[in-house]
Formats: C-alpha cells, structure tokens, sequence
C-alpha cells in the first residue's frame, strides 16, 4: 500500500495518482527549475573566478615577471687569464768544468746561504794540472836565474872592453865582440821572463779550473731544483750543465698569458690580484710591472706575458703554481647594482623622455678606476629599464650605467635601493592554469 501525501486546500495534489493521464505540465516545470539553478551556480563559479584572477593580478605583480631588486654592493670590470708562479729571484747553478759530480752537499728544500759549498766535482786531472804548472813556473824561474847570472858578466865584460877602447888598448873585434854578448844575454833573460809570464798565466786558468771543481751558492735562497745527479760525469765542453736551482721565495712572480683580444685592456701599474687552486677564497694583490712585447704562439691563439710581483713572506706560495688572474680596469664600492639583463639601449639621443619619481637619483658609491691617463675612467652611458611600480604596473625610465661587467652594471643615476627592475619575460602558468590575457611588457 502507498501513502501520498493530502494536499491542503488550493493545492494541487502532486502525486501521481493525482495526475491525469496524458498531463506533463508538472514534469516540464520541474525540470526548467533544475536548468534555471545550474545556470545560477555556473554564473556564480564564472564571477568568483574572474574576481579571484583581477585580485591576483593586482596583488602580485612580482610573481608575473622575473624580476631582481636594485642592491648594493661592489662591482669589478676585470681581464681574466691564467698564471704561473716563479720565483722573482732565481739562479741556475752550474758548471764550468767537465768531470764526475762527486758530491752534493744539499737537498731539495734546503736553505742555503751565499758562498755555501753546495756540489763539488772530481779535481784530479785540474789538480794534476796545477801541479805541472807550478813545476814548470819553478824550472823557468831557475833558468831566469842562471841567464841573470850571465848577463852580469857580459855586462862587465862589455865595460872593460868599452874601457880599454878608450885606451886604445884593445882592438875594435873585440869590443864588438863584448857588446854582442851583452845584447845575447839581455834578450835571453827578457825571453825567460816572457815564458814565466806564460806559464802564470796558464797556471792561474788551471787554478781556477781547479776552484770551479767546488760549486758555491751565489746567492741566498732555498734549493727549489736539482737537475744533475750525484756519480753523473758532466761535459761542459759546449754548455754549462745545470747542477741545483737556488731560488728567493721571499717574492713571487706572477707570469700570466693574456690573449691578443685582451693586452689592449691591460695598462702598466694597474690593480692586479689572483687566486690558487688550494686557496680560492684568499686574493693575492699587486700591481702589473711589465708587459714582454714578444709573444707566444700556442695552437694559432696569440698570447702575451703579463708580470706582476706579490709579496710572499710566509712561503704559502711556491715555484709552478697556477693562478687564475684578474686584472681590474675599474672598481665601484657600495653602488647601487642592476643585474645586466635588466639593461636596454636607448634607441636614439632624442627619444620619449620617461617618467622619473622623485627621489630616484641612486648614489653611485665610491668608484675606484685603476691608476691610468687623465679621463681614461668608466664613461656614464644611458639605457632604459622597466620598473614595477607600487601599483603592480609596469614603469619605463632612463638610468646611467656607469661600470658594467658580464653579471652586473652600476647604476649611477635613475634607480633607488630596493626598487625591483624586469630582467626576463612573464613567467608560464601552471598546467591546466590558463595565463592571464595581457600585453606583455615592452622589453626595447
């Protein structure tokens, strides 16, 4: 059995039983109602979204572009190339005479001072020598003696024979005779002092020869290389071998090999500073000495030597080092920095001049171009760039740019601190998030 419900007075009773056969009315309203309450939910949804997306449009126009804030901080317009550390002061130690190396009296890493007995060589054939000399100086001075001995007497003999000539007491063969024999015994004596002459002379060479047999530090400094070994015959007949490398460590020499493209850049006393592979964070600082005019050629690229010198009294840094160095043109401390993206040139001199708020003159920090000619220092170039605005628009405006590097530019004029400059296109939504239909920013 079916309950239906009684309908009160003037209604009309909506069961089926109270329906006649062949009446739909009551179906045809239901079902409008239901499209007309969808309709509504849908326009409902509709609204809500369109609100929700001009709020977030309006809210957050950071999050629709890449943007960077105008900071502070130092910028660096810098040559980068590649080094090698040598010691300022360094003298290959060789030797001047050929024989056996018998004895090396240091080692690697010693400290050595000047005139310290470092290597000695086999004397014995240039003592043998000497000993030879010095006989032959002694046999020479004997025979000096002896021919002295007769000079004497054919000097006296030559006076009587003057003496009697004077007389007439002699006759004229024998005078002559007497002067000749005094000339004979000067000449011989005189050719005896020559051959002594000689063989002191040759005799100190051989001495000499003799000394070179002990090899002596010139100067002071740490053995940083040993090229002979000990027992090693060395030949010194057509080049002096290379025994030990002494070397000052005290100062260092930075050799770095800039490229054709760059030397132009480089100019003599500028602010130079480098960094090791071991110590990455730490800079050491000098000052560019000399630029060497002859090149090198290394697979058709053109590479000059570039010198610098940097103090090293702790002995961190040692010969063969490699250095990655940067060679700085110019320098601006506390300035106000913009990321190099966010920079476009300006199409002409005489374009649209763009609005400006006040206040927005930017301090440009301490500025520190490297010692070169007067007016030879970062030229102030103007570029325009877009700034979000506090109402979420988009702001074209002129600025000077002073130092530029790869990375970043400093602003001289144009921008304040904080502000935040466009560097990149709007960002893509997230799928199945349809963009917001917009004009993009104009980036030129």
């Amino acid at each position: 059995m079916t309950l239906h419900p009684v309908p009160r007075p003037g209604e009309v009773d909506p069961s089926p039983a109270a329906i006649e056969p062949g009446d739909d009315r009551p179906r045809r309203r239901f079902a409008s109602s239901r499209r007309i309450a969808l309709a509504a939910g849908m326009l409902a949804a509709v609204v809500a979204a369109a609100v929700g997306a001009w709020t977030w449009w309006r809210s957050a126009p950071v999050e629709r572009y890449v943007t960077a804030a105008v900071e502070r901080g130092t910028i660096e317009d810098s040559t980068t190339a590649l080094g090698t550390l040598q010691p300022f002061e360094f003298v290959d130690v060789g030797t001047q005479v050929s024989g056996q190396l018998r004895k090396i009296h240091v080692e690697i890493g010693a400290a050595v001072k000047e005139g310290d007995l470092l290597a000695e060589i086999d004397p014995t054939v240039y003592q043998a020598k000497v000993d030879a000399g010095r006989a032959q100086l002694l046999n020479l001075k004997a025979q000096l003696a002896d021919k002295q001995a007769q000079l004497v007497n054919a000097r006296q003999q030559f006076e009587r024979e003057r003496n009697l000539m004077k007389a007439k007491a002699t006759s004229e063969g024998a005078y002559q005779n007497a002067e000749a024999a005094l000339a004979s015994a000067t000449a011989q004596v005189d050719a005896l002092r020559a051959q002594i002459q000689n063989i002191e002379s040759v005799l100190r060479g051989d001495e000499t020869n003799l000394g070179f047999t002990k090899i002596y530090a010139p100067m002071a400094g740490t053995v940083v290389a040993q090229i002979a070994k000990q027992g090693q015959t060395l030949n010194a007949n057509q080049q002096a071998p290379i025994v030990l490398r002494v070397a000052d460590l005290s100062t260092m020499t930075v050799w770095t090999q800039v490229s054709e493209a760059d030397i132009g850049r480089l100019r003599i006393d500028m602010d130079v500073y480098f960094t090791t592979l071991g110590q990455s964070e730490r800079r050491w600082r000098g000052k560019l000495r000399k630029i060497l005019p002859t090149p090198e050629i290394v697979n058709n690229v053109v590479l000059y030597n570039a010198l610098f010198d940097v103090p090293n009294p702790t002995g961190e840094l040692l010969p063969q080092m490699s250095a990655q160095v940067f060679f700085v043109s110019a320098r601006a401390r506390n300035a106000l920095l913009v990321p190099m993206s966010a920079l476009k040139p300006v199409a002409s001199a005489g374009g649209k001049k763009k609005r400006q708020s006040a206040g927005e003159q930017g301090n440009p920090g301490e500025t520190v171009p490297a010692p070169a000619a007067a007016n030879d220092g970062p030229k102030p170039t103007p570029y325009l760039v877009q700034v979000l605005t506090p109402a979420g628009g988009i702001e074209e405006r002129n600025v000077t740019v002073g130092i530029t590097n790869r990375v970043s530019a400093q602003i001289l004029s144009g921008l304040a601190e904080g502000e935040r400059v466009v560097v990149g296109a709007p960002r893509p939504t997230k799928p199945g998030r349809e963009q917001p239909r917009t004009r993009p920013p104009r980036l030129s």
